[in-house]
């Protein structure tokens, strides 16, 4: 038997590789008719069977998890124009539906690198996570940090945790990012997620009042990047969202973060949201055109051909400084470095006489206590700083 599976393994990489963007079943099921496993014994047959389904859906190309070589055959990109047949691939479902609640909880997920640099973020996260979650306007659930180190950390027991494999060295060609949707899939198949709704989140989110459940059956619910711009890429993006699809703004302007989303929708936008992003990247065009945003538009385009619409709220989270006031947002997302003079005036561009931006401490923590901002600086800079500075004082065993 050993051999016989061997030989059916071997095969199914192949077709998987041929044929990426085909179905489960229609790659399993003539393999197996096929082969010499078809001879066992039925209940064998079927487990076996429904084993070949499980590495389809899950691994989607089995190739990425082996990692002994790189993807170069029929791949979406500049020799395949657009996806043609069968574009989603889809993952197993969980078929046991949650007890029903006057409450729709989701649950917050995080990917994350084991660098200083995620792992500080990550612990000022989870900090303000844990003060909101319990109120009475949260629908805030269960929280997890994916990690797709490979391997887990020492903030294992402090922070709920995931550990996810990364995609094989060399896959991400420098793109990190690319790691996120892969450890997404393998999350969303492998874990028990209690909670019917995922908050995809990012370690440089500051919680600041609870968050209610934003999406609604059929819907999800996200942040409108400016940046994020389908009508204007419409030529780039056909080669993943073809005309038959629908039209073009069928692709919200979002990306994967902030998003409250169905779980079950996201199991199955997960594994084409890896996919699209893979092929964008192998894509000279479409690298060149989205740069570091490229795994933000994989997403939006992965939901569209779902058929998963957003409802986009800006109020949803604020980005300092150029959001000035707190307002009514529930996220502080500190993407920017913050740069004033000491007469509270932006530098932007410029290192300030007072700053804070996160790359400071891309190798290192910061400390306790940072010096908050001088007078003048907005609201929204002098809340985060102080939000850090409460964090810290307060994680057992901060770095200094």
């Amino acid at each position: 038997m050993g051999d016989d599976f061997l030989e059916f393994h071997q095969q199914l990489e192949t077709e998987v590789v041929r044929r990426p963007f085909h179905s489960a079943a229609s790659i399993v099921q003539p393999l197996f008719n096929s082969s010499s496993i078809s001879a066992y014994e039925t209940t064998t047959r079927e487990k076996l069977e429904e084993e070949g389904k499980k590495w389809v859906a899950l691994i989607t190309y089995n190739i990425i998890i082996s990692g002994n070589a790189p993807l170069k055959q029929d791949f979406p990109g500049p020799s395949r124009p657009s996806i043609s047949l069968d574009p989603i691939i889809k993952m197993p479902l969980n078929r046991r539906s949650s007890s029903s609640s006057s409450k729709k909880l989701f649950h917050t997920a995080v990917t994350a690198s084991d660098s200083v640099y995620n792992t500080w973020q990550c612990r000022i996260m989870y900090y303000w996570f844990k003060k909101f979650k319990d109120s009475p306007d949260s629908a805030m659930g269960g929280f997890t940090r994916i990690l797709h180190s490979g391997k887990p950390d020492q903030f294992m027991d402090e922070i709920p945790t995931f550990v996810a494999q990364p995609l094989p060295a060399g896959m991400d060609q420098g793109y990190i990012v690319l790691n996120r949707p892969w450890a997404f899939v393998q999350w969303l198949q492998q874990a028990d997620i209690k909670e019917d709704y995922i908050l995809m989140s990012e370690p440089d989110h500051v919680i600041v009042k609870p968050i209610p459940n934003l999406a609604r059956e059929g819907m999800g619910a996200a942040f409108p990047f400016f940046y994020i711009e389908p009508k204007k890429y419409e030529a780039v993006l056909r080669k993943y969202f073809p005309e038959e699809n629908g039209p073009i703004t069928n692709i919200d302007p979002i990306g994967n973060s902030p998003v409250i989303v169905g779980k079950e929708y996201l199991k199955k936008i997960a594994p084409t949201w890896m996919n699209v992003s893979l092929a964008m990247k192998k894509d000279p065009e479409t690298d060149k055109a989205f740069g570091w945003v490229l795994e933000m538009y994989a997403y939006a385009v992965a939901s569209a051909l779902h058929g998963v619409r957003n409802i986009l709220y800006k109020e949803f989270m604020i980005q300092p400084p150029w959001d000035k006031e707190i307002g009514k947002t529930y996220i502080i997302h500190y993407t920017y470095g913050c740069d004033y003079s000491m007469k509270g005036e932006l530098t932007y561009g410029k290192i300030g006489e007072w700053r804070f931006d996160k790359r400071s401490y891309d190798h290192v923590a910061p400390p306790k206590n940072l010096t908050l901002p001088p007078p003048g600086v907005p609201e929204s800079v002098v809340t985060l700083v102080k939000m850090v500075n409460e964090a810290t004082a307060n994680i057992p065993n901060w770095w200094s």
